[in-house]
């Protein structure tokens, strides 16, 4: 009998085990309850991880009033870039713009103009098969983004965003759209949060996109959401502009444009910083040339400890990684002073076990 309770209580713990790890694909829930206060709470990182160590460092000394490297709550600032620093960027391209082809070429409760219809046709076998878009077709996708939803209200696109963050990424088995966030990254931002840190997302996805995928799931409050702008009328505008418009309650209702994106990428991001935030950031993380404005003004003559981390997607196996785009970012950041971050080396799961890359 004492045999049998041993063996159930081992096979109880290996299964606990198993699930704590992230045997499956974190679910939404799970990603939300992750909680990190100290160093012995993360989970998902190697033991050998430079950057953890780095981490844990720069905040023990950012919160002893006795280091020479002390910051004030006040101005514990970090910011984050979304997509390909804690959120998937590759399967096969970002959120919003696979959402794009989903809106023009599979909704069948939307009919696009044929314009974009054949411009989505044209241009998305490249994407999907990795061959890539010239820049000129790149401008066309990026103004062609919110066209397609014109005339709805934030409401009905977010509502939008949320069906299709229950759709399954492409190229990763056993994930969906919606969980798609890097989980050591995830513990990051927890273990910020957790230590006085005002966390702000400095993103170039659109800002309700980012709202609805980051709400409730990442401890970032919605007001520390920066991200590109979209361009909202009113259904009775017309042709005023919108500083002289009296907005009738009774009347109209707000909605999109159908107008481009007013972007939130490069040396806008800092500007966005100065405009939303006030103070520099003393910690910052991206993954592109598009978070180099942010890395730059956050090492630019800052009175404290400071540091910006770049995130590189070399992890082929368990990520779409790009082994030459990663080694060619490595590069760029030696010589610019940024950390690295490597998803292959230095993460112990990114979404969860069962996810792979597909064969």
């Amino acid at each position: 009998m004492k045999k049998k309770k041993l063996i159930a209580s081992i096979l109880a713990g290996l299964m606990a085990l198993s699930v704590s790890f992230g045997a499956q694909a974190a679910t939404r829930d799970e990603i939300a309850a992750i909680k990190v206060e100290k160093a012995s709470d993360f989970k998902y990182w190697n033991e050998n991880s430079p950057t953890k160590k780095k981490i844990i460092n720069f905040v023990e000394d950012a919160i002893n009033p006795n280091s020479k490297n002390y910051i004030p709550p006040e101005d514990r600032i970090a910011t984050f870039d979304m997509d390909g620093t804690f959120y998937c960027e590759t399967a096969p391209l970002y959120f919003q713009e696979t959402m794009f082809f989903y809106r023009v070429l599979e909704d069948e409760s939307y009919k696009a103009p044929k314009k974009i219809v054949d411009f989505a046709k044209k241009i998305k076998p490249k994407i999907y098969n990795k061959t890539g878009i010239t820049p000129a077709e790149n401008k066309i996708l990026f103004q062609q983004l919110t066209k397609a939803y014109e005339g709805m209200t934030p409401e009905e696109y977010r509502a939008y965003v949320r069906k299709f963050m229950n759709t399954n990424e492409t190229g990763l088995t056993n994930l969906k759209r919606g969980e798609a966030f890097y989980l050591p990254m995830v513990e990051i931002i927890s273990y910020l949060s957790n230590n006085g840190f005002a966390v702000y997302v400095d993103s170039a996805c659109g800002i309700d996109t980012t709202r609805e995928l980051v709400g409730n799931i990442i401890p970032i409050r919605q007001d520390r959401i920066i991200a590109s702008d979209f361009v909202y009328t009113t259904t009775e505008m017309g042709k005023d502009e919108a500083k002289n418009h009296f907005f009738d309650r009774n009347k109209e209702k707000i909605i999109i444009s159908g107008k481009t994106l007013i972007e939130n990428g490069q040396t806008v991001k800092i500007f966005s910083i100065l405009n939303h935030i006030g103070k520099k950031p003393v910690l910052s993380f991206g993954n592109s040339m598009g978070d180099s404005g942010m890395f730059e003004y956050t090492l630019q003559n800052n009175k404290y400890n400071c540091a910006a981390f770049c995130v590189l997607c070399d992890d082929t196996e368990r990520e779409l990684g790009n082994i030459s785009k990663a080694e060619k970012m490595k590069a760029t950041a030696i010589k610019r002073g940024w950390e690295t971050i490597s998803m292959r080396d230095e993460f112990k799961t990114i979404y969860g076990e069962s996810v792979k890359r597909e064969k």
